[in-house]
């Protein structure tokens, strides 16, 4: 039985980042093992935008092709309405119970991830497991294995 995963935005940045340091390079082979492990790996289109925009407004180019190369590799997986439907209350949810998990005027990534990992059942990999916990299974991205 395969895992499905889909990574946030640090470990997308990290995998999509040319520079080779030791934790990018960590990062992309465990991305890497994982997909050979026969999991199924997904860039959430909520992640590509968060490293996408800060990619084009630091202009770097090479980070973008890395960004859509990795994208087309292992997979996409778009926002449709039924996902901000589902953000939608879990937005409104989280203000309810008083644990938000972004400003009340913030898009909120968290929750439109949290959504596209609930409506396909996967685990989102993160380095921020707190608020992506309390309504979907995430870990920290040298958690999971395949």
């Amino acid at each position: 039985m395969s895992i499905t995963v889909l990574l946030d935005a640090g470990p997308l940045g990290m995998i999509s980042n040319p520079r080779a340091t030791a934790a990018n390079r960590e990062c992309y082979e465990w991305m890497e093992a994982l997909v050979v492990s026969g999991a199924h790996v997904f860039v959430p289109e909520i992640a590509d935008y968060e490293v996408r925009r800060e990619l084009l407004r630091a202009g770097k180019t090479q980070g973008i092709a890395r960004l859509d190369l990795i994208k087309n590799t292992i997979g996409y997986l778009p926002i449709t309405t039924s996902i901000m439907l589902k953000a939608a209350e879990l937005w409104a949810e989280a203000r309810r119970i008083g644990m938000p998990t972004a400003d009340p005027k913030a898009l909120d990534c968290d929750v439109i991830l949290t959504a596209q990992a609930l409506e396909i059942n996967g685990i989102v990999a993160t380095e921020n497991i707190g608020h992506l916990s309390r309504f979907v299974t995430a870990k920290h991205w040298r958690d999971i294995q395949g």
